[in-house]
C-alpha cells in the first residue's frame, strides 16, 4: 500500500510517499480502507515543529480522515466489516477530563490517516453520520469537534446567546452551523468582503470585515445594542484576543481556540485586558478538540439537524504536497479534502 511520512520536519517537501505492506489487524484492531482526509492547522503547526506536543520521527500525518471497515481482529465487538468509520483525534480519551496519559494524538505521536490503508484499535474510532458522504465526514474529527466543544461545554450556548466567530476556516465555518442549530444568534468576522455571502449563507446574521474596521470591537458592541456578545469563539490568538475580551458582554465565555501567540505575550497581554475580565466577569476556557463520546454526540446531532460540512476545495492522493501549501496559505473558506480509494 502506498502510505505519506513526514521524513524531515520544517517544509512541506519533507512529507514523502513510502510502500508499505497492508497491516494485518491484532485482536483489537480494526483495517480501514481510507477513502478521505483533510488537513487541519494543527497539520501545518507539526510539520513545522510549532505544535506543543512533539511529534513521532516518521509520522503518518492527518488526524482527520475516514474509511470503510475491510477486517477486524477476533475480540472487536463494536464495528463490522463494511461499517463506515473516523478516527478519534485524542484516540485513547473516551470521555471526563484529558489527563496526560491519554494525549496521544493521531497523525502526531500516533500514525494517522494519510495511507490508503490504516489499523486503529476499535476503542479509537466512532461511526460518521449516514447523512455525509466520505469527503464530507472527513472534515468532522478536529475543527467540526473542536467547534462543537467550544459550544457545548459546561456552560453550553443557549438560543437567543450571541456568538462571535473569527475568520473562516474549519472551526469557525462549523461554529456557525452548530450555533445557529442551537438558536443563537452570529456575528461573523472576516477579512475579505466576498466572504460574506458565503458566510451569511451559513448562517451568520451579521458579517464584518476586521481589516476595514480595525477596531472591530466597535461594531460588536453596536450590534449587541452595547452589552456584547455572549459568546467567543477565538481562533485568532494575539491578533485578535484584546478585542475579544472587548467584544464580550457581562458573564460571557471565550472559548480559547488557538494559542498561538498568546502564551507567549500573556505578560503583555494580561495588562491591557486584565481590568475588563474582572469587572465583566469574563471566563476564558481553553480547549483542545473532544472525547470520542463528544464525537459520537456530535454525529448524531449532525445527521438529526443535515448539517453539512463545508469543503473549499478537493485534491487527490497525488496532490498532498498541493493541498498542504494550499492550507498553509490560510485563504480557505471551510476544509481542503484529499480522496483516496474512490
Amino acid at each position: 500500500m502506498n502510505a505519506y511520512i513526514i521524513e524531515n520536519f520544517g517544509s512541506i517537501d519533507g512529507i514523502t510517499l513510502t510502500e508499505r505492506p497492508v497491516p494485518t489487524p491484532g485482536p483489537n484492531q480494526v483495517l480501514i480502507k481510507v477513502k478521505a482526509v483533510s488537513i487541519a492547522r494543527r497539520d501545518i503547526y507539526i510539520l513545522n515543529q510549532v505544535y506543543p506536543l512533539p511529534p513521532k520521527q516518521g509520522i503518518i500525518p492527518l488526524s482527520d480522515g475516514v474509511g470503510e471497515v475491510i477486517s477486524t481482529g477476533a475480540q472487536v465487538t463494536r464495528f463490522k466489516t463494511g461499517d463506515r468509520v473516523a478516527g478519534n483525534y485524542f484516540a485513547n480519551w473516551r470521555d471526563g477530563q484529558i489527563d496526560m496519559d491519554i494525549i496521544d494524538q493521531l497523525g502526531c505521536t500516533l500514525d494517522g490517516m494519510l495511507a490508503e490503508y490504516v489499523i486503529l484499535n476499535e476503542d479509537w474510532l466512532v461511526r460518521i453520520p449516514a447523512n455525509l458522504s466520505w469527503q464530507e465526514a472527513a472534515t468532522l474529527p478536529c475543527a467540526a469537534l473542536t467547534a462543537w466543544s467550544a459550544l457545548t461545554g459546561p456552560k453550553p450556548v443557549l438560543a437567543g446567546d450571541t456568538v462571535l466567530t473569527i475568520g473562516s476556516g474549519g472551526v469557525a465555518v462549523f461554529a456557525i452551523q452548530f450555533a445557529k442549530m442551537m438558536g443563537a444568534r452570529i456575528i461573523a468576522l472576516t477579512s475579505k468582503d466576498s466572504k460574506f455571502e458565503a458566510l451569511h449563507n451559513l448562517g451568520a446574521d451579521e458579517v464584518i470585515n476586521y481589516t476595514t474596521h480595525a477596531d472591530w470591537h466597535q461594531q460588536v458592541k453596536e450590534l449587541t445594542g452595547g452589552s456584547g456578545v455572549s459568546r467567543v469563539i477565538e481562533t485568532g490568538g494575539i491578533d485578535t484576543f484584546e478585542q475579544s475580551v472587548k467584544s464580550a458582554g457581562f458573564g460571557a465565555e471565550i472559548t480559547l481556540v488557538s494559542s498561538a501567540g498568546v502564551l507567549n505575550n500573556s505578560t503583555v497581554l494580561l495588562k491591557s485586558v486584565l481590568a475588563p475580565l474582572f469587572v465583566k466577569m469574563i471566563s476564558i476556557r481553553p480547549i483542545f478538540v473532544g472525547s470520542r463520546l463528544s464525537f459520537e454526540a456530535m454525529n448524531r446531532a449532525i445527521e438529526v439537524f443535515v448539517i453539512k460540512p463545508v469543503i473549499d476545495k478537493i485534491y487527490t492522493f497525488k496532490q498532498v504536497k498541493e493541498a498542504f501549501h494550499y492550507v498553509a496559505a490560510g485563504e480557505q473558506l471551510g476544509k481542503v479534502i484529499i480522496v483516496l480509494n474512490e
